[in-house]
């Protein structure tokens, strides 16, 4: 398990370059900070809890703690895909209002890690209101393709804050 680092020490790493765990998802690559990577898994069954986000697929048992995890193709809003043998739950740590929580996000594929500068990252473009980027901290080109960089506090807080709305029964 990696160490948890202050926000002080998160700041220093980026501001000389982080390393990034990427991951395909709806044919886009993306990012999350390999710091914020507990471990990759491949995808097991999960216990569906109601009234949950569409985008909470339910809570996998992880040696003993129960974990929440989400579908990041329903979270991003993406086509959605069966899942298979590329498909993996990347287990994250995040830090919410309650502090640091463990959180499963499927992805159809892991793919490398990279290390970036921080000038190599681009802020995103505004898209005009179209696309909430508030979870997409910046986009880095690595060999020659684009990669999108996750801000995973922001992508899912939604799902460890204990006063998300719930769905009610249809």
């Amino acid at each position: 398990m990696t160490p948890t680092m202050s926000a002080e020490a998160e700041a220093t790493a980026a501001a000389s370059g982080a390393q990034y765990l990427s991951f395909v998802c709806g044919g886009e690559e993306y990012g999350v900070d390999i710091l914020r990577v507990q471990e990759i898994k491949g995808w097991d069954h999960v216990t569906r809890v109601p009234y949950t986000p569409p985008y909470v697929l339910g809570v996998m048992n992880l040696r003993g703690m129960i974990v929440p995890v989400i579908d990041l193709r329903t979270r991003l809003n993406l086509a959605r895909r069966s899942f298979d043998a590329s498909t993996v739950v990347i287990v994250v740590r995040v830090q919410s209002s309650r502090g640091e929580k463990t959180v499963g996000i499927v992805v159809d594929g892991v793919s490398e890690v990279y290390s970036v500068q921080a000038e190599e990252i681009k802020p995103v473009p505004n898209l005009g209101g179209v696309a909430d980027g508030s979870c997409v901290k910046g986009i880095a080109t690595v060999d020659g393709k684009m990669v999108m960089l996750l801000d995973i506090n922001a992508l899912v807080a939604a799902c460890v804050e204990t006063d998300v709305p719930r769905q009610a029964p249809a």
